[in-house]
């Protein structure tokens, strides 16, 4: 990495907790590849500290910011514009500082369906059944109806945030023209079914990491047949209880690493005008696993 210097630009991951990122990683090692005099930094910011943080970022000229939970709705209301797929999506996790002007943006959903582009996955006319609408799982799904699959079927817990969820998924349908159906998660025959007629499995829960480590979503295993391809965008551990099943079963089989240099990559061009070098920074996380 050279030596900041003057004229040494700056960006940066605002979270908390935020010490386990690979963002940092991930972004230095693009812009010594492309030989950019700028720096990426860790900010452990909360809520209630992300006013100040986007003023420093005003301030002191950043190039721009990711947000990471819990962070990514609050900050739409520190910035000054938002682009229409974050606005789909209400959340943000990517911020571009204009001249002083902070533009909020949502690379999830692009890093994701670029992450399937780059395992030969194409989502087109397909059948797509997606656990969770949290806020990446909102972002995939926005990303899904917007490129022309053929339907969307959407299970998340019946709790007080139900009913909230599927008048957006019905926004989101009604503005992007694609079918999309919300269902309680608990309905195991129904799941079962979905997920059997489906080409895509996508987990965008935390079911499956941590302390879940252990868990699926899926405990009907008969459902996944050899034409699925099954996603968790969980990416540590690289194999999940899911994907273990599904491989087991003879699906092609996608981790969420792909999914974070994408949407990462994402951001990046739009900081710098420059495609980001991925596979240099493939190498520099595996060399960084390799060293754990």
């Amino acid at each position: 990495m050279m030596i900041p210097d003057g004229k040494t630009r700056w960006a940066a991951v605002i979270a908390s907790p935020i010490g386990h990122s690979l963002s940092p990683l991930i972004h230095n090692t693009a812009f010594k590849t492309l030989g950019i005099n700028a720096i990426y930094l860790a900010f452990d910011v909360s809520e209630q500290e992300l006013n100040d943080a986007f003023l420093g970022l005003k301030v002191f000229k950043g190039l721009g910011c990711n947000l990471s939970m819990p962070n990514k709705q609050r900050a739409l209301e520190y910035v000054d514009q938002i682009s229409e797929e974050a606005q789909l999506i209400g959340a943000i996790n990517t911020v571009v500082n204009s001249e002083g002007n902070l533009i909020g943006h949502n690379t999830d959903g692009r890093g994701f369906i670029k992450s399937l582009e780059s395992e030969n996955v194409s989502v087109k006319d397909k059948r797509v059944t997606v656990l969770g609408s949290g806020g990446a799982g909102l972002s995939i799904i926005v990303a899904l109806a917007l490129s022309d699959v053929r339907e969307i079927k959407v299970f998340k817990r019946l709790n007080d945030s139900f009913e909230t969820v599927n008048d957006k998924l019905k926004f989101i349908a009604e503005q992007t023209g694609c079918e999309i159906e919300l269902f309680p998660l608990g309905s195991g025959d129904r799941l079962t079914k979905e997920i059997s007629m489906s080409d895509i499995l996508v987990n965008t829960t935390s079911v499956g990491m941590g302390k879940n480590s252990s868990e699926s979503l899926v405990n009907d295993t008969s459902c996944l047949t050899p034409s699925l391809v099954v996603v968790d965008i969980i990416y540590n551990p690289k194999e999940t209880r899911l994907l273990a099943d599904a491989r087991v079963k003879g699906c092609q089989t996608i981790n969420g690493l792909g999914m974070l240099i994408y949407q990462a990559a994402e951001a990046f061009k739009l900081w710098t005008g420059q495609d980001m070098p991925v596979e240099d920074v493939k190498k520099a996380i595996l060399e960084h696993e390799r060293n754990l």
